[in-house]
């Protein structure tokens, strides 16, 4: 099965560290995979079948076709 939405979104460590956390679909949202970025890595990733959401912890730029934002919070 495959998602009817192929947009990707990018990920851009502004620091050592950051957690990008993806989380499942379905009646219990649970976290299925983790990646750790450093500064200046950058991760591209999309929604699929198993991935509902992400979440972000540092501070990352993070790009997708809505636009850009920064996660500053500390």
């Amino acid at each position: 099965m495959t998602t009817s939405n192929n947009d990707f979104f990018v990920i851009k460590a502004l620091e050592d560290g950051v957690n990008v956390i993806g989380l499942t679909r379905g009646t219990d949202t649970r976290f299925h995979h983790s990646e750790k970025l450093d500064s200046g890595e950058v991760m591209i990733a999309q929604f699929t079948e198993h991935t509902s959401a992400v979440k972000v912890r540092g501070k990352a730029v993070i790009q997708t076709s809505h636009g850009e934002m920064t996660n500053d919070a500390e």
